[in-house]
């Protein structure tokens, strides 16, 4: 995610010189701007219906991009804020169960995760820069999405070509946005959800191994403490990816309908097949890891009154045995926290379902 914001936005790194300063204002309003828009605006010129489903293939999916790269960039202050959490969450992990834990569960899904992403990124860009190496030997400069421009392609093979050069360029470009926008809430929501598993691992062996009370009082303050980061954490991530998620949950039910329904009725050669397979197969990659790490996160904030419960409070002192008391009540009104899409729509494996069924329902529509 780093990677891809230090090459988009260098000046949020205090890499500020003026023609860093004009790369970045270059870079986005010829891409993040215009790329999306001159897909959007051919569809004005009431194009065949087979260019009319090629364009919004691609056009939703810029559209989305665009869009939740901005949000991104309206978000970084709160992005640093949560890896500092981060950082000072790894450094409560202190027992040999915990380090198992982590090393087992949480690093394994998000290596798995992103390994999964790299791959399908890679297909899809493998399949795409192959389509335009095929046309550029065979001698058609032909545009690679049907799209506006200011001025007759087909009466000059140079503007042609420019024109060729700037869509590949810009979907290099997206590519990096994208990879960007679809790594940052899983993992994100892996290590929250991480955490929290650890943090009540901790709570659940209060009093078995200590054996002073006014110790055992004293690491249930620590662990108070440690909570606070947890629900700070927790609402940063919630702030950070609310509209990145309303996005992506609109965008991909739409751009399932709309490849399935080019795939099916327009599509004639075999490479564009291949692509628009594994296309689809992308956007599914994009939506489900969010959703299904979101759950991850409910359940955990779930059982957090249970880890306390289960922690040996019984035979603790008054003081102890009152400030867990209170403290449970707290995390009880914890149970009520949701993470949602704009403050809409509860992400959870639901909605990717409920997105799969939006796209069948447009699809039949």
């Amino acid at each position: 995610f780093w990677i891809c914001m230090r090459l988009l936005v260098p000046t949020f790194f205090k890499d500020s010189s003026r023609p860093v300063q004009l790369y970045v204002v270059l870079l986005h309003i010829l891409v993040t701007l215009w790329f999306p828009l001159h897909l959007l605006l051919h569809l004005l010129l009431l194009p065949s219906t087979a260019d009319f489903f090629k364009n919004l293939t691609m056009s939703l999916t810029c559209v989305a991009c665009s869009l939740k790269h901005v949000a991104h960039l309206y978000h970084l202050p709160q992005i640093v804020e949560i890896e500092s959490l981060i950082e000072q969450l790894d450094t409560f992990i202190a027992s040999e169960q915990e380090h198992r834990y982590y090393q087992d569960h949480v690093y394994c899904h998000a290596r798995r995760f992103t390994r999964c992403l790299y791959i399908s990124f890679g297909m899809v860009y493998a399949v795409f820069l192959f389509g335009v190496f095929v046309q550029v030997i065979s001698g058609k400069w032909e545009l690679l999405y049907p799209a506006y421009f200011p001025f007759d392609l087909e009466s000059n093979h140079l503007l042609g070509a420019v024109a060729l050069g700037y869509q590949v360029f810009s979907m290099l470009v997206e590519g990096f946005q994208a990879l960007g926008n679809d790594t940052y809430t899983p993992l994100t929501l892996c290590l929250l959800a991480g955490h929290i598993h650890l943090w009540s691992i901790r709570m659940r062996q209060l009093g078995y191994f200590e054996e002073e009370a006014a110790a055992n009082h004293q690491r249930l303050l620590e662990y108070i403490e440690q909570h606070k980061l947890l629900v700070r954490f927790h609402n940063l991530v919630s702030r950070t990816i609310s509209e990145v998620q309303l996005v992506q949950l609109g965008g991909c039910g739409a751009t399932l309908c709309i490849i399935v329904s080019y795939m099916l009725f327009f599509v004639g050669d075999t490479i564009s097949l291949v692509y628009y397979l594994v296309f689809f197969g992308v956007v599914c990659v994009q939506l489900i890891p969010s959703c299904y790490f979101a759950s991850e996160v409910a359940e955990e904030v779930e059982r957090l009154p249970y880890a306390i419960f289960s922690s040996r409070w019984y035979d603790q002192s008054r003081d102890h045995r009152f400030d867990l008391l209170i403290f449970t009540q707290l995390t009880l009104g914890n149970r009520g926290w949701v993470i949602k899409a704009g403050g809409l729509i509860e992400l959870n494996l639901n909605a990717f379902f409920a997105t799969l069924k939006m796209a069948y329902s447009l699809f039949a529509v």
